[in-house]
């Protein structure tokens, strides 16, 4: 017989950061904390929960950063609500976490799904970002081009978003077996070596706290099949607004969840100073893989969008 569901405080890892939960846009979001600064805003990918943080956390405030990595909403020891999984609405979450925490701006670094929603909140609350950087996560609009395009290589690559589509069975499959699927897709997605063993552990259990199935496979279904619908017409609309804010990506040549080829060419949709990196050897979790290279980029980056002039 299977173990009890951990309950959602053993995400509360200890360590040189402070937990605490804070209230944005009708949920609440617990939050992981370090440092003095500008703030830069940590979020999170599938199926992660901010502990994918934890050496930038230890790492970024030494540099002079306020540092805060989020559960997402529907992870770790968030609010798990039975909707809001929709872009627009978790822009709307990182936004007011921004205001919620007293800052008027951040720069956001979002890894999958929080780099998904780093290009989102972007140009969808502009006002709150003074510099975005996305890790293993293409332009939205590009991986949907891609996906049409190279369906022998991004669209094979996105096939697990077909079976996460059905009710029910996707969300069973994360969690039988203390959630051994969860271990499979690191092991698909990562680069060699990847995940060490009590990395697995840790995903593993999280992904088994109620509601997290379900609410992380919500943002995939809302991903396709807001493509026949209003709400997904107009999110492409506002996507093919230009990113105006300094932008840092970066991205593992192994990547196996989304390809190089499909992170190339995201550059398009930004206006502002740009940077693109690439790193030899490492696949979708680079910021895990090999944090120290990681970090330095961030925080050479850092240096110049931080603690420069404010965004208009």
């Amino acid at each position: 017989m299977e173990d009890a569901p951990p309950e959602p405080a053993t995400v509360l890892v200890d360590g040189p950061w402070r937990h605490r939960d804070v209230s944005t846009n009708g949920t609440r979001l617990h939050v992981a904390e370090a440092g003095e600064g500008p703030l830069v805003l940590l979020l999170h990918g599938f199926p992660q929960f901010w502990w994918t943080w934890r050496w930038q956390l230890r790492d970024l405030p030494r540099a002079g950063y306020r540092v805060v990595a989020a559960d997402l909403r529907g992870y770790g020891a968030s609010d798990k609500p039975p909707r809001g999984y929709d872009a627009l609405t978790l822009a709307d979450d990182v936004a007011g976490l921004v205001r919620a925490l007293g800052e008027r701006e951040a720069v956001i670094v979002g890894h999958d799904w929080g780099g998904f929603l780093g290009w989102t909140t972007a140009v969808r609350r502009p006002r709150v970002v003074r510099g975005l950087a996305v890790i293993g996560m293409p332009h939205p609009l590009r991986i949907r081009r891609q996906i049409a395009a190279d369906p022998g290589g991004q669209g094979l690559a996105s096939r697990y978003l077909g079976a996460f589509q059905l009710p029910w069975l996707p969300e069973r499959r994360l969690v039988a077996d203390g959630a051994a699927h969860v271990a499979e897709l690191l092991r698909a997605w990562g680069g060699p070596g990847y995940p060490a063993p009590d990395t697995e552990a840790r995903y593993r259990g999280a992904m088994r706290i109620p509601g997290v199935a379900h609410s992380s496979l919500e943002y995939h279904r809302w991903a396709v099949r807001s493509l026949f619908r209003p709400d997904g017409a107009r999110f492409a609309e506002l996507l093919r607004t230009p990113v105006r804010v300094p932008t840092l990506q970066l991205h593992g040549c192994l990547d196996r969840c989304f390809l190089l080829s499909t992170a190339l060419g995201s550059d398009r949709h930004v206006t502002a100073p740009y940077t693109w990196r690439s790193y030899e050897g490492l696949g979708h979790f680079p910021h895990e893989e090999d944090p120290d290279t990681v970090t330095r980029d961030l925080v050479a980056w850092l240096a110049q969008t931080a603690q420069g002039a404010p965004t208009p």
